[in-house]
């Protein structure tokens, strides 16, 4: 691992001790919240697969009793019968946090005439009402499942970007302080030990000189 290009000083030791220790810390914070991500994440996962198979049953049954209903009326009465819905939906979106991550959520408030069904029954066949009824019930289940699925897109891809921080500091940049840290320790102590061979020698040609002058 290649060292930082830094002087080797004690003050530059100090501050590079302190970023080594920012980024210790810094890793582990990312590594749990990694943990958890992934955690919840797993959560939603399961939450989606079984709401989408309750959603998609649900959905092949009412296209099923539609269909049966055409087979047996004509275009015109069904487009007849469903020309005017007497369900109108308004929907609010605003986003929740989780793990830092705005997902959002929908909210419908549904207004609902008297009748749900507005056509006469005399019309059609009851095929059409279950599929009516059906479609109707799965509108907040369709939103949730709409949620889900945005909210484990938005948590996979920050679950991506927090393993790349995670490996670069665990990779690159806490290897590559601690080889650094390393470097300037040695050349403190090879420093050190030239002054004190120094010292040594320049004390023992002062002795040396003045036994020379005793003498």
């Amino acid at each position: 691992m290649a060292v930082l290009n830094v002087n080797p000083t004690r003050m530059e030791l100090r501050r590079l001790k302190a970023r080594l220790k920012t980024a210790v810390r810094g890793h582990k914070l990312l590594k749990d919240k990694s943990d958890e991500m992934i955690r919840r994440f797993l959560i939603y996962i399961k939450e989606n697969r079984s709401l989408r198979l309750e959603v998609e049953k649900e959905l092949s049954l009412a296209l099923k009793n539609f269909m049966l209903a055409r087979a047996v009326s004509s275009d015109a009465v069904i487009e007849e019968a469903i020309a005017y819905p007497s369900v109108s939906a308004e929907l609010e979106t605003s986003t929740a946090n989780v793990m830092s991550v705005n997902v959002p959520t929908f909210k419908a408030s549904e207004s609902t005439s008297k009748d749900l069904y507005p056509y006469s029954f005399a019309s059609v066949t009851s095929e059409l009402d279950f599929s009516i009824s059906t479609l109707s019930s799965l509108l907040t289940k369709m939103l949730r499942l709409a949620e889900i699925e945005k909210t484990c897109n938005m948590l996979a891809d920050e679950i991506e970007k927090n393993k790349r921080r995670v490996n670069a500091l665990e990779y690159v940049m806490i290897p590559q302080l601690e080889d650094t840290i390393k470097f300037i320790t040695m050349k403190l102590d090879e420093n050190e030990r030239s002054s004190t061979i120094r010292l040594m020698k320049v004390k023992s040609m002062i002795e040396n000189r003045d036994g020379q002058e005793t003498t």
